[in-house]
This record gives C-alpha cells, sequence and structure tokens, in this order.
C-alpha cells in the first residue's frame, strides 16, 4: 500500500472517530470539560443582579473584559467625569452671578455658561491649559473644588494606565504562543506502552523553567441524578520541562495508570478527557502564564508517533514547526498495557497470536517470540 493511500485511510479514520463523539455530544450524552483552546465549558449561576464579586475586584474585572468594553468604560470615566465637575464649577459660577453679569469678580475667568464649565473641566484634568479660562482667588469653594479636581485627575490617570498596561502583559496572550500538539499518541518507548504529546513554544524564546501536570476527567452520574467529577492525575516522566526546543511528555502505562486496562477498541467508546496544562514563567516579563488544553479519547491515536522535527544544522538546531502536529504509524501492539506486559513476562513456546485490528483498514498480526513483541502490519 503506497504512503498516500495509508494516509487517506488514516484520516478518514480519525474523521469518523471524531464524527461519532460529536455525535455523541450533540445527543447529549457527553459534553466536553474543557475546550481545545483551555476555555473551560462551565458556566455560575447566580442571583440575579448580584454583581458583588465583580465590583469588590474591578481591577481584575477591568483586566478580563474584553477591549472593547474596557475602552467604554474608560472612556465614560473620563466624559461624565468632566461633566461631573463641570456642573460644580457652573455652580459655582451661578450662585456667584458670574452667569448674570460680566462686571462682578468672577470665581472663574470667562466662565459665564455650563459650556464654558464643561471646557474648563476639561482642559483642568487633561492639564491642556489654553489660558483663556482660569481660576481666580476670589472663591475658596471654587478653589476647593479644583484642588479635588486635580487629585481625581492624577488618580484616574493612574488606574487607567495601570489596567491597560496590565492587560497587555496579561499572561493569556503570552499563553497563546505556547502551544499543545492537536493530538496525543500511544507508542513503545523502551519497550512499554507510553502515552505521549508534543509542547512547544512558537516565538522561538527560551523556557528555562516549566512545570507540567495532566489529570483524567470524568463526570459520574450518580443514582440521585447528582453529578460528580473524578479527577485523576497522571505520572509524568518530566514533568519540569525545559522548552528551548519543543518536547515531548510522556506518560507510562503501568500500574495505576488510568489508562493501563484500556484497548484501542475500550478507548473508542470511553467518554473521558485527559486536561493537561503547563505553567511556566516568561523570560520577558517575569510573569506567571499557563496553557491548558485537553485531549477526549478521539484525540488519542494508537500506534503512531509524532514525526521528527529538530534536526542539527551546521551553525543551529533547526526546528520545523510544519510537522508539530504530524504523525506516522508504527509497529505497535494493539492490546491494553496489562496484557501486553503479561505476554512479555510469559510468552509461549508456539508463537501465539493476538486479536487482529481491522477498524482503520489494515490488519496487525502480533507474534510473540522475542523479548519484545514484534507487530508486523499487513494491507487489506
Amino acid at each position: 500500500m503506497s504512503t498516500k493511500r495509508e494516509e487517506q485511510i488514516i484520516d478518514t479514520y480519525y474523521t469518523s472517530i471524531h464524527t461519532l463523539h460529536r455525535r455523541n455530544v450533540n445527543e447529549g450524552r457527553w459534553l466536553r470539560y474543557m475546550q481545545k483552546d483551555g476555555h473551560f465549558l462551565v458556566s455560575f449561576r447566580k442571583c440575579p443582579g448580584d454583581w458583588s464579586p465583580y465590583l469588590q475586584d474591578i481591577f481584575t474585572t477591568l483586566i478580563e473584559v474584553r477591549w472593547r468594553i474596557m475602552f467604554l468604560v474608560f472612556s465614560l470615566s473620563y466624559i461624565l467625569s468632566w461633566i461631573f465637575f463641570g456642573l460644580l464649577y457652573w455652580l459655582i459660577a451661578y450662585i456667584n452671578g458670574d452667569t448674570q453679569s460680566v462686571d462682578n469678580n468672577p470665581c472663574i475667568d470667562n466662565v459665564r455658561g455650563f459650556t464654558e464649565a464643561f471646557l474648563f473641566s476639561m482642559e483642568t484634568q487633561a492639564t491642556i491649559g489654553y489660558g483663556h479660562r482660569g481660576m481666580t482667588e476670589n472663591c475658596i469653594g471654587a478653589i476647593i473644588v479644583f484642588t479635588i479636581h486635580d487629585v481625581f485627575s492624577c488618580l484616574l490617570d493612574t488606574i487607567v494606565i495601570g489596567i491597560v498596561v496590565a492587560k497587555m502583559a496579561s499572561a493569556r496572550k503570552r499563553a497563546q504562543t505556547v502551544g499543545f500538539s492537536s493530538c496525543a499518541v500511544v507508542n513503545l518507548r523502551n519497550g512499554d506502552l507510553c502515552l505521549s504529546w508534543r509542547l512547544g513554544d512558537f516565538r522561538g524564546n527560551h523556557i528555562l523553567e516549566g512545570f507540567i501536570r495532566a489529570h483524567l476527567v470524568r463526570y459520574v452520574k450518580q443514582r440521585e441524578g447528582s453529578v460528580v467529577m473524578l479527577y485523576q492525575e497522571l505520572d509524568l516522566e518530566n514533568p519540569h520541562v525545559v522548552l528551548a526546543v519543543p518536547t515531548t511528555i510522556i506518560h507510562k502505562l503501568k500500574p495505576g495508570s488510568p489508562l493501563y486496562r484500556m484497548t484501542p477498541d475500550d478507548l473508542q467508546e470511553e467518554h473521558f478527557e485527559l486536561v493537561v496544562c503547563f505553567t511556566y514563567t516568561g523570560d520577558s516579563t517575569g510573569l506567571l502564564h499557563q496553557t491548558r488544553t485537553s485531549y477526549t479519547p478521539a484525540d488519542i491515536r494508537w500506534g503512531q508517533i509524532f514525526q521528527d522535527i529538530l534536526k542539527v544544522g551546521k551553525r543551529h538546531y533547526k526546528v520545523d514547526y510544519a510537522l508539530f502536529n504530524k504523525t506516522t504509524w508504527i509497529s505497535v501492539p494493539m492490546l491494553c498495557a496489562e496484557a501486553y506486559e503479561r505476554e512479555r513476562r510469559h510468552p509461549n513456546e508456539d508463537d501465539s497470536l493476538i486479536p487482529p485490528v481491522t477498524e482503520s483498514g489494515n490488519i496487525y498480526w502480533a507474534t510473540i517470540d522475542c523479548p519484545e513483541e514484534v507487530v508486523v502490519r499487513t494491507s487489506l
């Protein structure tokens, strides 16, 4: 069978698996816990009008809202403050009689109506100082309002600049440049079945310190009708990651692993989610970042391996990110890790055949006549 024909069969096989899982989601039989981009599909129902958690931490709220909403809030904060202090200046001018007579000693020069008061408020807060309108020493009340207005403008500018800088340096934006592979694979490593996936930094920065964790998440409906979320952490061989180049995260299918007794056929029928997260410190900002994603059983490819993307050049190590998500078929036993280890420990004298698998358009025959299992794939 040609390589192109094999790739077509692989694509058709995994497309059918994804279609089946999407159908289960649409029928309400299974729901994702986390999207591929790291967002949780969890909504909170609160009492109507209960905005206290957001108002108590307004700084974090403004950082988390969208840019267009934040610009609207900041624009309104400036405009409303100009209107508010403009009304105060107009009220002072009205009480002092500046709006009726031009011969008296005004509290504010050239402020005879609300329009002039609004312009004076805007010029004061923005420190424009055109020189046409100005405060006089005739009214102590106007001087007090002017002082409060000056302090308030400094405080508002500080808040606005702080939120904009914090939002621009948000960890979510940096997390979008660090990504996981679109799928995970199961293959043999040093004679053991292992689950692995890739992690890379698309900006080309060198993250020298990071920690990765993985959890198997599934929900269980109890008899009373309540739903319980079950979490089981996976042991990783290399949880501390140096991300100078893309790396492969490995979980060995050993006793204690939730995937230890799971065959490829069982994997297609299971409803769970592998949630992985990578926590690291940005080298440019020193801020703590986190990148997340999840893999469903349809995203786990049994009997495949990632293609090599790292090569050694004359002066540099070369990374080809075009192959970051590319996989290829290899010889892997199509049975669970428990059965595979049992066959390795107690091989039969006569060649024992492992049941063939034909879902992908190929038959996998495994014969055990050596310390490691040899798997030969034949085409239909």
